[in-house]
């Protein structure tokens, strides 16, 4: 299923939301296509070897919010950003904006240890996942029956249609699970996903 939008209007402006948006494809558009990328993912992705080595230890840390601005391909920023945009408004609205940033950053940073604790030989992870299945977490607990328009595939077939946020959610995060346990894509870390949830 890829959410397209949901029937769950906003009473604000969802500013952090917009910001955060912004920032994450600026980061994107300024870093993927620079011939250093990989020597910038290195030096700002979270390393779970850095963590558990002894590695610098303020590195570490500040890789954990830098590596949430940076993304790996155009399929990774535009997940995240279609994700944060139907579904961060409404989490912002209920938290408030100064909440809703105070609220991002540490489930994207438990995103980024829950990786660490279940792959400490990883490579480099990079994206806002985590704290993007944080904001749905958050959703899908204040708003489960939220109707989502969505593309639903059946085999070769797809059609556009509502669906409750808690079986949108919940269907992906099933799949997170699955393909975490499973391991069979590699250069994604699900146990991210899964810890920022």
């Amino acid at each position: 299923m890829i959410p397209i939008k949901d029937e769950n209007p906003s009473s604000t402006t969802p500013f952090v939301n917009y910001g955060l948006i912004i920032v994450n494809v600026v980061a994107f558009l300024l870093t993927y296509f620079s011939p250093n990328f990989d020597q910038i993912v290195t030096i700002y992705g979270v390393t779970p070897a850095q963590a558990l080595n002894g590695g610098e230890r303020i590195a570490f840390i500040t890789s954990m919010l830098t590596g949430m601005f940076l993304h790996g391909g155009l399929l990774h920023i535009g997940g995240n950003t279609l994700y944060l945009y139907i579904f961060g408004d409404n989490v912002e609205d209920l938290l408030g904006h100064i909440g809703y940033i105070l609220f991002y950053i540490p489930v994207g940073i438990a995103g980024s240890l829950v990786y660490i604790a279940s792959n400490p030989s990883g490579p480099v992870a990079i994206g806002a996942s985590g704290a993007i299945s944080g904001v749905l977490a958050a959703y899908v607990v204040h708003f489960p029956s939220a109707r989502v328009r969505a593309i639903v595939y059946y085999g070769f077939f797809a059609r556009l249609t509502r669906v409750p946020a808690l079986i949108l959610i919940g269907f992906w995060f099933v799949y997170q699970l699955v393909f975490a346990f499973l391991d069979v894509e590699g250069g994604v870390a699900y146990f991210a996903h899964i810890g920022g949830s």
